[in-house]
């Protein structure tokens, strides 16, 4: 098996490569991991920028502020508009695209303007085995991805970044807050900060590995399976059921399953899977 370090010595010879880059930064385990190797190879020749929406998280925003000020990242915060389109809003299963796709556009405005950088993300060796149809608006924006191309895991890329201290190294994984809304169910952004709020509210509880998964009139609590048995117990229930519906949901519940990764997409059909895969 190939020593991560030396996955990661392939990284820093790629990106000493490129005259200046943007990579394109949630404040995640791996975008988190690829700025910080940037800034290191580049120094002021590496933007990180971060965009805002409905859909970036409380919590995700301060990580991603925090980490870009202890490591002196040159970081920008840009506002994005995905909310702004009709085919994001609607929450089919190829949401992600036109997500990816605003997102990507606004970027390449940002990268010209800043040199004509080249333009990153964070993408891994292990999103391939999900769907993701996020990657063909990468695609389309000729959007490179480094960690991918030098064989890089979300495993691998923890160890690395705990070798160099990183706080994001055990940061649970993160996503947008819209995979928090079923295909189909329009996105808005009251659902959003409701799911906000109620992520907010489980973390101020001590949780640490979760998802609010909105359904309309009803919250479906996932908890990794350390923390499922504590969420389980009667009176912990009780100020679950209490909290959720101080935020208007009509019915809570724990998924028994416990949180998984992508459990959104168990909804879709081989076909619906097969149309965003290569």
């Amino acid at each position: 098996m190939t020593d991560p370090r030396e996955k990661e010595e392939k990284l820093d010879a790629l990106l000493a490569d490129c005259p200046k880059v943007l990579v394109a930064y949630s404040g995640g385990v791996d975008s988190a991991y690829l700025a910080y190797r940037a800034h290191q190879v580049l120094g002021e020749r590496a933007l990180a920028v971060t965009a805002e929406s409905a859909s970036l998280s409380t919590h995700q925003r301060k990580l991603a502020e925090r980490f870009a000020r202890r490591y002196g990242l040159v970081h920008r915060f840009v506002r994005s508009r995905e909310m702004e389109r009709p085919e994001y809003c609607a929450n089919s299963s190829n949401r992600c695209f036109f997500c990816k796709d605003e997102l990507f556009a606004l970027l390449g405005e940002v990268a010209r303007g800043f040199g004509a950088a080249m333009l990153l993300d964070g993408l891994n060796t292990d999103d391939l085995a999900d769907y993701r149809p996020g990657r063909r608006a990468a695609e389309k924006h000729r959007v490179r991805s480094p960690l991918l191309e030098v064989g890089l895991g979300k495993s691998e890329i923890r160890v690395l970044s705990r070798l160099h201290g990183l706080p994001t190294s055990d940061e649970p994984s993160s996503a947008c807050l819209a995979s928090r809304i079923p295909y189909g169910v329009p996105i808005t952004e009251e659902a959003l900060r409701i799911v906000d709020r109620g992520e907010e509210a489980l973390r101020a509880m001590g949780f640490r590995v979760f998802r609010v998964r909105h359904h309309e009139h009803l919250a479906r609590l996932e908890f990794g399976p350390e923390e499922l048995k504590r969420a389980l117990d009667p009176a912990m229930a009780a100020s679950l059921a209490a909290e959720f519906k101080g935020l208007g949901y009509k019915y809570v519940t724990l998924d028994l399953q416990g949180y998984r990764t992508g459990s959104g997409n168990e909804v879709l059909s081989e076909r619906d899977l097969g149309r965003f895969r290569d």
